[in-house]
């Protein structure tokens, strides 16, 4: 009798989130870190992050989003930059965008930044000011996304989706476009942090399906890159319509898509490309501002701290990392799905919700061997309103 082989996923380093800062100048309702004005303690400075990037590049040469908190509110941001773009890492950067203007966006762009993602959560002052939880932030918002496009930086929007604005996403969307914005990516709730007070906001599974399957839809003829982050059930979504336009039998998920190598989709660009839904652990880590690594930032797992360990040691020899590259592991519907290779549900969800991140997907409303049949709903292909 032969022996079953385990199906581990191949993982190869190619994204890296790190919070350089937990302060921030907003107070955002969502916000996966609970960030307030700080200081906080136990920051790493500016030595150990040279290092952390040194390190970094031992492994591979991801794509780096300096993160937070607001990540201007470091002093050293544009150093870190520079340094890891020396070292031949992507060096990208997410902030609120109000502390953006023309001087800091050259700034940004002499050391190294290749783009700068600010969010949107309303098409408007009073939807996204209320989502963020400061007055005047669209507002400055904008205005540092002008900076940006005065100084030639490259810009996408990002977008968490909760029940507050599900029903104006179009509308976001539609605005990404019209400000010029080189990608809009959107971002399903993960109640963690201060989103745990909004766990009552999160969409339900039907929704969640439909605005995946809207958002697939709005990406056949879109003039600007799409990408559902968080949201691992569109990549399941994505196999099965494109199935229904080609009429072709599903074929197994290309190794090097299952990898999180990009594979052509909506976009080719790195922060972009049809890859896989959940990349944590397996081509993707969170570095927290203390210097914890985690499979993301909304799975606050210790996978080992680069205070104590390599970097490379971390990535290597973390167990938790371990078993999320092993779909042997996975539990519940996930564990028996013919898209997990594609999928892999979201595992800070399943964490949240039911304490273990092997668990099955809580939101997910697929069945496993329907033979691939898209699960539809009373208004399938548009968001929920």
């Amino acid at each position: 009798m032969t022996e079953k082989k385990s199906q581990f996923l191949p993982s190869p380093l190619r994204m890296v989130a790190w919070e350089v800062t937990r302060s921030c100048n907003l107070a955002c309702g969502h916000c996966r870190a609970s960030a307030l004005c700080g200081p906080y303690e136990g920051e790493l400075g500016t030595k150990e992050c040279l290092r952390i990037l040194d390190e970094i590049a031992a492994v591979g040469k991801p794509v780096i989003i300096l993160t937070g908190g607001e990540p201007l509110l470091r002093a050293d941001i544009y150093e870190i930059a520079a340094y890891g773009n020396s070292l031949g890492l992507r060096m990208v950067l997410a902030t609120n965008g109000t502390f953006v203007t023309e001087a800091v966006a050259k700034k940004l762009i002499e050391s190294g930044i290749r783009r700068v993602s600010i969010s949107l959560d309303g098409p408007d002052a009073d939807s996204h000011d209320s989502f963020r939880g400061v007055p005047g932030a669209f507002a400055e918002a904008l205005a540092g996304i002008e900076a940006l496009k005065k100084a030639g930086l490259e810009f996408q929007i990002n977008t968490t989706i909760t029940q507050v604005n599900l029903a104006r996403i179009r509308e976001i969307h539609d605005l990404a476009h019209r400000i010029g914005a080189a990608a809009h990516h959107i971002f399903l709730l993960v109640p963690t942090g201060r989103g745990r007070e909004l766990a009552d906001q999160a969409i339900t599974p039907l929704a969640y399906e439909e605005t995946l399957n809207w958002f697939y839809e709005e990406g056949l003829g879109c003039g600007i890159q799409l990408k559902a982050t968080c949201a691992p059930h569109y990549f399941r979504i994505f196999h099965q319509r494109q199935k229904e336009r080609r009429g072709m039998t599903e074929k197994p998920m290309p190794a090097d898509a299952a990898a999180g190598k990009p594979s052509g989709g909506h976009g080719g660009h790195a922060l972009n490309a049809m890859t896989r839904g959940c990349l944590g652990g397996i081509t993707f880590c969170f570095i927290s501002h203390t210097g914890q690594v985690q499979p993301c930032g909304y799975l606050e797992l210790d996978c080992g701290q680069v205070t104590q360990k390599s970097f490379p040691e971390i990535w290597n020899g973390s167990d938790i990392f371990g078993n999320l590259r092993n779909l042997d592991l996975y539990e519940g519907k996930c564990g028996r799905c013919e898209f997990l290779r594609v999928c892999g549900g979201c595992r800070a969800r399943a964490h949240e919700m039911t304490g273990d991140y092997l668990a099955e997907e809580p939101l997910c409303i697929y069945e496993p061997g329907e033979s691939g049949k898209r699960v539809r709903g009373k208004a399938a292909g548009e968001p929920t309103t």
